[in-house]
Order: C-alpha cells, then sequence, then structure tokens
C-alpha cells in the first residue's frame, strides 16, 4: 500500500536556491529529527548524488528506534533543473513500521520575482497489512509534520545563501 502525503510553501529566493538547496546543501541542516525520527548526521558514498542515478547512504544518530549509524540509501530518481526532483529512500537499516522505501518529490513553480512555490509530496509504501492503519496515521499525521519542518530547514538554507556541498 502507498501512503501519501504532501505539504506547500512560499520561498522568497531565487528558483535555482529553492530547487537546489533541499538536495545539494548539507543534508545535517535539512534532517534535524523530530520525535522517532532521528537527525541525520552526516552521508558517505556519494556517488554522483545530485545526479540522477546518483546514490548516497545517510547515517543517523541514536535515537530509541534505532542504534545509529548507517540509516538507509538515498537515490535521485529524476532531476529536472529548476523544477522537479524525485529522490528514493531505502534499504532501511532499523525496522519502521513495516515501510520498505519513501519516495519523495520537490516541486519549484516561479509565482513572481524571487517567489517560489515548492510542493513537497512523499509517498511512503508499506506491504504488512496488519500495519496499514499504523502507516496511515504516521503518514497523515507524524509524517505530514516533520515534512513541514523540513521545508523550514530548507527555507534557511535557500534563503540564506548556503553553500552547495554538490553539483
Amino acid at each position: 500500500m502507498i501512503f501519501r502525503t504532501r505539504t506547500s510553501a512560499i520561498y522568497h529566493c531565487t528558483l535555482e536556491r529553492a530547487f537546489k538547496a533541499p538536495m545539494l546543501c548539507d543534508v545535517t541542516k535539512v534532517h534535524t529529527g523530530m520525535g522517532p525520527m532521528p537527525r541525520i548526521i552526516g552521508t558517505s558514498d556519494e556517488h554522483n548524488w545530485g545526479q540522477p542515478g546518483g546514490t548516497k547512504k545517510a547515517y543517523a544518530a541514536p535515537s530509541f528506534l534505532q542504534k545509529g549509524g548507517f540509516a538507509s540509501m538515498d537515490r535521485v530518481v529524476e532531476r529536472i533543473e529548476n523544477r522537479y526532483w524525485k529522490i528514493e529512500v531505502y534499504d532501511f537499516q532499523a525496522w519502521f513500521l513495516g515501510f520498505y522505501k519513501f519516495v519523495g518529490e520537490w516541486s519549484t513553480t516561479e509565482t513572481g520575482k524571487d517567489t517560489i512555490r515548492i510542493d513537497y509530496q512523499y509517498s511512503l509504501y508499506s506491504d504488512n497489512l496488519l500495519f496499514y492503519p499504523v502507516n496511515w496515521l504516521f503518514a497523515k499525521v507524524f509524517w505530514t509534520q516533520y515534512m513541514k519542518q523540513v521545508l523550514e530547514n530548507v527555507r534557511k538554507l535557500a534563503e540564506g545563501d548556503e553553500p552547495y556541498q554538490y553539483a
């Protein structure tokens, strides 16, 4: 089953900054953790990160759900310059409510000079029928709130001219 959630925001920066900041800036400043979701503390093996097919390993701080360390793999599925990213998070190292992958989509639309609409969607994939009610609740309540936190973290990076770590 696929559980989808989405949110949006308006950023006041260039289209390029709004597009590149979530994927090419320091991920430790984007995924800062919340509740059961541990913060990301680093990445490695960043093979062509930022380009379609590019991957990286993500490492998480310890939390009550996992011991910390290698947490998952990230892969860029699609990149349409200054318009759209699609990424996949998979190979979770800790049991995560029966989810086996997440697919994130980040769309940017210029609505005025230095005014960019961000549409942010996540699809959470589960194959455990017993957990579907909990999966739905997690996606619609917790993950939506976490996505709003990520949007605000990215806003700070995009509007604050944080340097890119990747091309």
